[in-house]
């Protein structure tokens, strides 16, 4: 065929290859970077293949140990800081908190039990109650209700304890009214006054008392929880902190080895910094554990013997006065002897236990010798209250009564002076528990702080004593 002059023929349209031939010059479709786990395995495998690559240079190998040592000699001072901050706050918990609420609750039951011995008293005293003894009563009942509503407003997070104080908050109004209708029946000569005062005493022992314990019970619990939880080991940071070091000291002579130099500054003043940490971390709280161990077993425990001595005190002077006001008319379930008196029985034995093991605790004169003058007083009145008995027994009622509630050589003469010899030691054994517990809390101060700096400050000496190595390879 001719073609025009300057004409080409038309190119062909372009045909599909057939299955199986090869295009050259072709270039392949791009392929969507993987998603999800496939992506992160890649960038993993490539961030292993980057190390791999540059653990194979010395300058590579600097670099992951300054990175390491950096690594693990902030990790030290952070959890340092973190563990010692949990402790300390325990420590000041116990100072602070738990243990003034403990001992607010120990005197919620004592003014609750001493109110109830205090209307006893003015019961026996007649249609004129001494002022005296019904100020004791309304001072040991107003005591009650503030400490109820200080109680109330820190025990936050304990269930336990708002449940009693609920209890508490609900039957103390009870109590008194019932108490103020025995006071209105006995200034008009009439019986059932003794009858309003029992059961005013029947909702004391079964009500408020029971709640009154379990709530001591309850905040001395949490008083031991923290008092636990301020002396447990820092096991982590010591194990990161004896790894830290070394580790640091294995970089020192790694580099004394390839180099023949003795110091290199920057990783000295890193181990330095780590040691300091360590050293203060382990000095620090073997100091604060000691002085609330102390605390503990010469305060605490002390404290918790004499509140209970005092509580069983207050219960066996209560029901010595009601043995008076119910003469004879209660008897126990057995139906054999006098219920209040059985129970004053019962309550100075545990009473006399109570001493004992106080005087055995007692680590000085100072606390020995109150408990010491308690004993004697017990003594005392064991042999009056016999006396006062023997006296009723042999019906003379107004004799007894002279003997129980009289102002001179009478149980209840002997009654305050174990109460005032128990307050005297337990003044001094709270004294003692407050200034060794402050001073275990004050060994850590400043410790948290201290080694979160240090930590930073070994962490950049590491990292300079590492770049100095470095800088000899440019």
């Amino acid at each position: 065929m001719t073609y025009p002059p300057n004409a080409h023929p038309a190119p062909a349209p372009p045909q599909a290859p057939s299955p199986g031939t090869v295009v050259l010059g072709a270039v392949p479709a791009q392929r969507p970077a993987p998603e999800g786990p496939h992506r992160a395995s890649g960038v993993w495998a490539e961030g292993r293949e980057r190390l791999r690559r540059a653990a194979t240079t010395e300058p590579g190998r600097l670099q992951i140990i300054g990175a390491v040592l950096a690594a693990l000699v902030v990790a030290f001072g952070a959890v340092t800081a973190l563990e010692i901050s949990d402790r300390a706050s325990s420590a000041d918990d116990v100072v602070s908190r738990s243990q003034p609420l403990s001992a607010d609750a120990a005197s919620i039951y004592r003014s609750l039990a001493d109110a109830d011995t205090a209307a006893a008293s003015g019961f026996l005293a007649g249609a004129q109650e001494p002022a005296g003894v019904h100020q004791r009563y309304t001072d040991d009942i107003t005591t009650a209700s503030r400490l109820l509503v200080k109680a109330a407003a820190n025990t936050e997070g304990s269930v336990e304890s708002a449940r009693e104080i609920a209890t508490l908050s609900e039957h103390l109004p009870r109590y008194t009214g019932l108490v103020e209708r025995a006071r209105a029946a006995n200034r008009q000569g009439l019986p059932l006054g003794g009858a309003y005062l029992r059961y005013a005493n029947q909702q004391m022992t079964t009500e408020l008392l029971p709640a009154a314990e379990r709530l001591y019970a309850a905040e001395t619990a949490r008083l031991h929880a923290d008092d636990e939880d301020a002396r447990a080991l820092p096991y982590l940071s010591l194990a990161l902190g004896l790894i830290a070091l070394a580790a640091l000291a294995a970089a020192q002579r790694r580099n004394y080895l390839r180099t023949n130099r003795v110091l290199n500054h920057g990783l000295l003043a890193a181990t330095a910094a780590a040691l300091v940490v360590l050293l203060w971390l382990v000095v620090g709280h073997t100091v604060a554990r000691a002085e609330l161990n102390n605390a503990r077993e010469h305060g605490q425990d002390s404290l918790q013997v004499l509140t209970t001595a005092r509580i069983n005190s207050l219960k066996a002077r209560a029901n010595e006065n009601l043995t008076l006001v119910a003469r004879g008319a209660v008897l126990t379930d057995d139906g054999k002897n006098d219920k209040y008196e059985t129970e004053h029985t019962a309550g100075m034995e545990a009473l006399t236990t109570a001493i004992a093991q106080a005087r055995e605790l007692a680590d000085d004169d100072a606390g020995r010798d109150p408990v010491s003058d308690a004993a004697e007083r017990i003594a005392e009145w064991k042999q009056r209250h016999a006396g006062a008995r023997a006296t009723d027994n042999a019906g003379d009622y107004e004799g007894a009564l002279v003997r129980v509630i009289g102002a001179k050589e009478s149980t209840g003469e002997s009654f305050d002076q174990v109460d005032a010899a128990l307050k005297k030691a337990l003044d001094h054994e709270q004294a003692e528990f407050t200034r060794s517990a402050s001073d275990g809390r004050g060994a850590l101060t400043g410790l948290p702080l201290g080694a979160g700096v240090l930590a930073v400050l070994g962490a950049v000496g590491a990292i300079m004593g590492i770049n100095r190595r470095l800088s000899e390879y440019r």
